[in-house]
């Protein structure tokens, strides 16, 4: 009875939130829902596991997944297709501007050819062209920052709250149990880090909603957005401190305070500010995590030398290493004998190598990790251009590169379906919007006193970031 009524309780919330964030005057396109959908997959649970369907753990759903999550995703993927192709000529404009990411798309599509496991390859590689068709389903929207800020909020709405909720009522759904005996919490996710992934990128975006809110608190309706915001927030630091992740609550921090000084205060735009800011997070995050400095912090932070068995397995796996320039194929490392092989090097289960640069070599060798490399570099350079201008979602943009740079040391990150992945391409990936198509400016008659001219001076374009 007492779940029941906090399960009410937890579902008035959740309309509250949509209704007091609501913004009026400002309509995104209905197709936003469709990458909505798929995020909120990839942050929480797969459909099967939703619906109870199966076991998730069983080897044959590991090797060729869900027929119900193939069937579902690859419906919504076809969706995603179908409005990308209503929308060819601004979708083509992105996809010219992004080159090293195509490169880089292309490069694991043709690693598939001598992946050990073509058929599982392929299949992934489609599900990972998946997190580009929906990152510019919400790029291309008339009100892309708009529609960039209600995928976030969307998803956060339902699925913070909801990990409360199980987390405190429904403890078989939302806490599992380490091999001591001990309960992690793991809310509408599938383990503490993936709560705490969650926690972190919902809190960076609640967090700077909540700046530009208070900053135009005046304006007449704010009051209840500010509430809103500020109650996710409030849910985000708790369940981010409560998850016990060390690697998202760092992240959070290095990721945040660049965040807020730029958005707050002009010295911190200036280009050696950004820089210095964003090197010396990702520098103390590098020295605590690989050069031994710093072990002090690593230990308040519940981490050990060997990052918790994670040197073991970059150890074992990089040994595997067969062909160290193109990897063994897209997503086909942790499959076969290699898994069985880790399994018992390092006895126990696992399915990623927990650092994403790692991930890119085993897969798909320095080739892989050189095209990386380059979008992180041309990327970069991007961003902070954006920040200087004051671009729209320029902030929280450089939030998130920070995150999938820093979070891909001690895991897994740059994967398909995965949430820090998705939101690294939407902070990628915006360009700065062309100046839309005008007819010409019409030719106006000018009244002298003895003749009338003609006044052929264009208009002058607004050019919207």
């Amino acid at each position: 009875m007492v779940g029941l009524i906090a399960a009410l309780l937890c579902f008035l919330m959740i309309w509250q939130l949509f209704r007091l964030s609501r913004e009026s005057g400002v309509r995104t396109s209905k197709s936003l829902w469709i990458p909505t959908f798929w995020l909120f997959i990839a942050a929480s649970r797969n459909v099967s596991a939703w619906m109870q369907y199966g076991d998730p753990s069983a080897g044959d759903q590991y090797l060729e997944g869900s027929p119900v999550d193939r069937a579902v995703l690859t419906a919504v993927l076809a969706l995603g297709v179908i409005v990308l192709l209503g929308r060819v000529r601004r979708t083509g404009v992105f996809l010219r501007s992004n080159v090293p990411i195509l490169a880089y798309f292309l490069y694991c599509g043709i690693s598939v050819a001598w992946s050990d496991f073509p058929d599982i390859s392929s299949k992934r590689w489609f599900r990972a062209l998946g997190d580009v068709v929906m990152v510019l389903i919400v790029l291309t929207d008339p009100e892309w920052v708009v529609a960039f800020r209600r995928l976030i909020s969307r998803v956060g709405f339902v699925l913070l709250p909801l990990s409360i909720l199980f987390i405190r009522y429904f403890p078989n759904l939302g806490r599992v149990y380490t091999r001591g005996g001990s309960p992690t919490w793991t809310g509408a996710a599938t383990d503490k880090n993936a709560l705490g992934m969650l926690a972190l990128l919902c809190g960076l975006a609640y967090l700077f909603r909540f700046l530009e809110l208070y900053r135009d608190r005046k304006r007449r309706g704010q009051t209840g957005a500010l509430i809103a915001q500020g109650a996710v927030f409030a849910m985000s630091l708790y369940l981010l401190l409560e998850a016990h992740s060390a690697t998202a609550f760092s992240c959070f921090f290095i990721a945040a305070i660049p965040m807020v000084l730029t958005y707050l205060y002009a010295w911190a735009r200036k280009p050696a500010a950004v820089n210095l800011m964003v090197f010396a997070g990702v520098g103390v995050a590098c020295s605590a995590l690989f050069f031994n400095f710093g072990s002090s912090m690593l230990e308040q932070l519940g981490r050990d030398s060997t990052l918790t068995g994670r040197t073991a397995i970059w150890y074992n796996a990089l040994g595997m290493v067969r062909n160290p320039l193109f990897g063994t194929g897209f997503e086909s490392f942790w499959l076969g004998g290699r898994l069985e092989r880790m399994k018992v090097l390092i006895d126990q289960g696992v399915n990623q190598a927990h650092n994403g640069y790692v991930e890119i070599y085993l897969n798909l060798g320095w080739v892989g990790v050189s095209l990386l490399a380059v979008i992180l570099i041309t990327r970069y350079s991007r961003i902070t251009a954006a920040v200087r201008q004051m671009a729209p979602l320029a902030n929280v943009r450089l939030a998130y590169f920070i995150v999938a740079v820093v979070y891909n040391f001690t895991e897994a990150g740059f994967k398909m379906m995965h949430p820090v992945w998705i939101t690294f391409l939407l902070a990628v990936m915006v360009l700065p919007e062309a100046p839309p198509a005008q007819d010409p400016p019409p030719i106006t008659l000018v009244r002298t006193d003895r003749f009338a001219t003609r006044n052929l001076e264009p208009a002058r374009p607004t050019v919207r970031v």
